[in-house]
């Protein structure tokens, strides 16, 4: 049985490795710097794919539902198989694991890249998901294990700043290499460029990164653990994101009543598993944390704000505004200062603050999202979008209040045998957030714009969105008190 000690990692702490090198509890930014650039580029992907649809459609030829493609099945594989992936670093080394992930995914990325058809592109896709899944969850593993004390806070503080930029930039990004146009590839751009990216990082990681793995004693994988955690997780992401699209059809919801059964099998087995001393996907005894356990869901409510946001600000900016994807892109600057300038400042805060700046933030964003629906119902489709900047920064420094914090402030009672484990089921918590945010802010927007047609009614389908992302940013600050106190200069 696991002991209150292993849990939290109460007991001595765990010298960091000897080839990571730690002055006056500085960090070797090497190696951060190799992970968070894997961590980067999987998650861009998952942004910036949406930026390159027009040009994709065009050369292609590709059918309204084989776009849709593109998108579902990257989120289906990375969603579904972020537990299965942390559990793999635990038990065979998380740099090994991390290193196979970007081998993957670079070469998934090439595939995209030189595909000659949709169905070569959707099935490239669907790797690449899958590769960013053994990517994610060792990023955190890694730093958890690699650094300690204020180096680990740091390290953990740069984690969500390069997690947020990957969202507030990838519009941008994504509109900037495809006007580059860079050797005539057009949309292939997005994809390839992460080919020279995987290719250094994966030159560099085993002369920086060091490995690691769990020492509880436990062997092999739980194969049966990792059918119904997959199963599960589809079921429930799956009707998620491709339910509005199709007009919520009846295999949506019975795949959702599905998951309920599939995912309370897997917790018994895992439960089961861990009491007979084997070795569980996922081990129960994270959730005795009250941290843990109540940060995973906090996760899952606020990033079902900010996923839903950034779907609502692109189609109110290109659908009621007119502006390209490049333009469009380059009003996420505003969005972008706001978060840098908080995420620099959120470590201060959350000395002082605790887990009220988690709240503080993300009242900010809901504040900021008021505003933002104000002025875009005053100026309709008429007056100068510019007028939205000032609430759109406020939005950015909300954010960046949540994200930078929120992995230590979650994480750091985890013990390092547990810490790939735990930051797959932290992933898998941001990732159902997505989906279920773009599902039900989808809902909300499309039903408001179908009975208003036209710019008008986008941009009032925009407003309510906001309203309605206003509210459940509120409810996540309240969800927030649950965690427990701390003292403050721990966060």
């Amino acid at each position: 049985m696991t002991t209150e000690a292993e849990l939290t990692g109460s007991a001595a702490p765990a010298a960091p490795p000897q080839d990571i090198e730690e002055t006056a509890g500085a960090p070797a930014w090497g190696a951060l710097l190799v992970v968070l650039a894997g961590l980067f580029i999987t998650n861009l992907d998952f942004f910036i794919v949406n930026v390159a649809i027009p040009s994709l459609q065009r050369d292609m030829h590709a059918t309204p539902a084989q776009i849709q493609l593109v998108a579902v099945t990257f989120t289906i594989g990375l969603a579904a198989l972020l537990i299965t992936g942390g559990r793999l670093g635990d038990l065979y080394g998380r740099r090994r694991v991390y290193s196979v992930g970007v081998a993957l995914f670079t070469l998934a990325s090439l595939a995209c890249g030189s595909a000659p058809d949709m169905t070569e592109l959707i099935v490239a896709r669907a790797v690449q998901g899958a590769a960013a899944a053994l990517v994610i969850p060792q990023v955190l593993g890694i730093l958890n294990t690699a650094y300690t004390g204020k180096a680990r806070v740091a390290a953990f503080n740069a984690y969500g700043l390069a997690l947020g930029a990957a969202a507030v930039f990838g519009q941008l990004i994504g509109g900037l290499l495809i006007k580059a146009d860079l050797f005539g590839w057009d949309w292939r751009t997005i994809f390839l460029i992460n080919v020279p990216i995987g290719a250094l990082v994966l030159l560099v990681t085993p002369k920086v990164v060091p490995e690691s793995k769990a020492d509880d004693g436990r062997t092999g994988l739980d194969l049966l653990g990792v059918v119904l955690v997959t199963a599960g997780l589809v079921a429930v992401v799956l009707p998620l994101v491709e339910g509005r699209e199709q007009g919520w059809p009846a295999w949506t919801w019975e795949l959702l009543v599905a998951s309920v059964p599939l995912l309370g099998l897997f917790w018994i087995t895992q439960r089961r598993l861990a009491a007979r001393g084997r070795s569980p996907l996922m081990s129960p005894s994270l959730f005795h944390d009250r941290s843990f356990s109540v940060g995973v869901v906090s996760i899952l409510v606020y990033f079902s704000v900010m996923a839903s946001f950034f779907l609502v600000l692109a189609l109110y900016l290109q659908e009621a505004r007119g502006t390209s994807a490049l333009t469009s892109g380059l009003l996420f600057i505003p969005l972008g200062l706001g978060f840098f300038l908080s995420s620099v400042q959120a470590p201060k805060f959350a000395a002082k603050l605790g887990k009220q700046v988690l709240a503080l933030g993300a009242l900010t964003v809901a504040v900021g999202d008021v505003a933002l629906a104000f002025t875009a119902d005053r100026l309709d489709t008429t007056g100068a979008v510019a007028w939205c900047i000032p609430a759109m920064v406020v939005c950015g420094y909300g954010m960046g209040l949540v994200v930078a914090p929120l992995t230590s402030l979650v994480l750091e009672r985890v013990a390092p045998q547990y810490a790939a484990a735990a930051s797959g089921v932290f992933s898998t918590a941001q990732e159902v957030g997505n989906a279920l945010g773009v599902a039900v802010i989808g809902v909300v927007f499309f039903d408001v714009a179908e009975h208003r047609p036209g710019a008008h009614g986008m941009a009032q389908a925009f407003s309510t969105s906001l309203l309605v992302q206003a509210g459940i940013c509120v409810g996540a600050a309240a969800l927030l008190q649950l965690l427990p106190g701390r003292s403050r200069g721990t966060a």
